[in-house]
């Protein structure tokens, strides 16, 4: 039976990290565009010091450890994207619990714990040019293709394209949350940058959560 690790889950935060590094330009670039300018400079230095929380401390449960990438997300990212990725890392910790391993349906009701909790805190919903318009058919896709019988990475796969294609979706969007709201039809023609970080982060998913299944 198909398991996921703590293990697993920090090949994931190490990969979203090295995405971020990889893409912190183009993110800051996205930024400018509609936003402060800062979204790239801000979750490399949160990725980073995630980097250095979890890497050489003792084994974690998973929840115990998505819960220290949270909690150190809320307290170095600037903007919203800190208290909203934290949020996210945080109520996945809390749906994980305290086992020593998840199954595949359980990491997805995790994530999609995680997913609502970025929309209450947030308060945004899909078409709103967020994360969420990311991050929501993502975690729908996953829990779609484990319900048809479709293996773990074959899920994961389904996650990270629906992530991509919703962000995607947001370039002709008019943004109604944020800062970008404030710039009305302005908004409209640039791809939203928190669902093109949440993109990498399924991205990172699916290329290290199924690493571990047996």
């Amino acid at each position: 039976m198909e398991q996921v690790s703590a293990d697993d889950l920090l090949a994931w935060i190490r990969e979203f990290a090295r995405l971020v590094a990889e893409n912190r330009d183009a993110l800051t670039e996205l930024d400018a565009a509609i936003g402060d300018g800062d979204h790239g400079a801000n979750m490399h230095r949160g990725t980073t010091a995630v980097l250095a929380a979890v890497d050489g401390a003792a084994p974690a449960a998973p929840g115990a450890l998505v819960k220290k990438v949270g909690t150190t997300l809320v307290s170095t990212v600037g903007g919203a994207s800190g208290p909203l990725y934290g949020t996210f890392f945080l109520r996945l910790g809390t749906a994980l619990g305290d086992a020593a391993t998840a199954s595949p349906a359980d990491v997805a009701a995790a994530l999609r714990a995680g997913v609502e909790g970025v929309v209450a805190r947030g308060r945004a919903e899909a078409g709103d040019k967020t994360m969420v318009d990311a991050l929501l058919p993502a975690v729908t896709a996953c829990e779609e293709a484990l319900a048809a019988g479709r293996t773990w990475a074959e899920a994961l796969a389904a996650a990270a394209e629906a992530a991509a294609a919703g962000r995607d979706a947001t370039t002709p969007m008019v943004a109604r949350k944020g800062r970008a709201s404030y710039l009305g039809e302005r908004s409209a023609g640039h791809p939203d940058p928190g669902a093109t970080s949440a993109a990498l982060l399924l991205a990172a998913a699916a290329g290290t959560l199924a690493g571990g299944s047996r």
